[in-house]
């Protein structure tokens, strides 16, 4: 259900990331300064008082917010209110040189980006899928979003890179000291098993566009 605080809470939060207080950010959308004050969201005789639909119109145009920014912050759920560009690539050039350090984290100046909401990992990127070698789980021209920082377990979808350049999108079924063994997402490609060395880097799916 929305609530009376989430809604205000969302119009702080537009205000402080683009670098405004409230009633700065208020008076950049052409309202009366006081309109998004603290004693003005309560009446007199107690009773809520919510922003109007064009007030909240207003400031998105004023500040080039999206609705779905605003609606980002709206919500109990870890990472509410984080709404960020995070870096894309294709999935095929995920395997070349100058996009990954030793760690798995993007670097460069090649990414694409894309607005995402509700990321605590500030490594997490977007790898967009081409070719049908994952299906039916993703599909050409879906996004997924990688989170390198994210703790893994067994029955994970994820994403590993070899120490050879290859990159693909696996299903983790273990992990030793000593290997790494993946099952195929699509039942028409092999599964793999692959030695520790062999690993450059491996990372979490956390969210895909399907």
């Amino acid at each position: 259900m929305l609530k009376h605080s989430d809604v205000w809470r969302a119009v702080d939060a537009i205000a402080r990331e683009h670098g405004f207080s409230p009633s700065g950010l208020a008076k950049q959308a052409g309202l009366d300064p006081t309109t998004f004050n603290k004693s003005k969201r309560i009446s007199g005789d107690g009773k809520q008082r919510w922003p109007s639909t064009e007030s909240i119109a207003k400031i998105l145009r004023a500040t080039g917010a999206s609705l779905g920014e605003f609606l980002s912050h709206i919500g109990d759920g870890e990472g509410i209110g984080i709404f960020r560009n995070v870096p894309l690539i294709g999935f095929a050039q995920a395997g070349t040189q100058g996009f990954f350090d030793d760690a798995g984290y993007p670097i460069g100046g090649s990414w694409d980006e894309i607005p995402f909401p509700g990321l605590a990992d500030d490594h997490a990127y977007a790898l967009e899928i081409s070719g049908d070698s994952m299906e039916p789980a993703y599909r050409d021209g879906d996004t997924v979003i990688v989170s390198p920082q994210a703790s893994i377990r067994r029955g994970d979808r994820v994403v590993v890179k070899t120490m050879g350049g290859e990159v693909m999108a696996k299903v983790l079924r273990r992990q030793t000291a000593h290997k790494v063994e993946l099952s195929s997402i699509n039942p028409k490609h092999n599964d793999r098993e692959l030695a520790s060395e062999d690993v450059d880097w491996i990372a979490r799916i956390v969210w895909s566009s399907q």
